[in-house]
């Protein structure tokens, strides 16, 4: 079975050595949806929907949420950004019920990227 719970986030950066809009500094209010999968537990859940939320805002929002990506992730393409959460999150999710299993990064409400292992 699959839990997922989206996030919204504004955030800035520029792509280097690309040419075109991207690299001129500007924003974006990105949309990420994170997906568990696991099997229902004796309290009749995967996990906790407030405990995905503390997670993902503890490790991810709180970081990223009106900041400069170049800071923090290197050409942050939407690509990169999401490998980034990635790496943050697949650690942290690692639960004997549960294990991160998708996530999905909105640049805009038609552009988006996903990644699963």
């Amino acid at each position: 079975m699959f839990i997922s719970k989206e996030f919204t986030f504004d955030a800035a950066h520029q792509l280097v050595n690309y040419n075109g809009k991207c690299e001129n500094l500007h924003g974006h209010t990105y949309k990420l949806r994170i997906t568990l999968t696991g099997d229902i537990d004796k309290s009749g859940m995967i996990i906790d929907f407030n405990l995905i939320k503390k997670i993902v805002e503890e490790k991810i929002i709180e970081k990223l949420d009106h900041n400069f990506l170049n800071n923090i992730v290197a050409q942050p393409t939407a690509e990169n950004i999401l490998l980034w959460i990635w790496k943050e999150l697949y650690p942290v999710f690692n639960f004997p019920s549960c294990k991160l299993y998708e996530i999905t990064l909105w640049e805009t409400e038609n552009s988006f990227v996903t990644y699963r292992e």
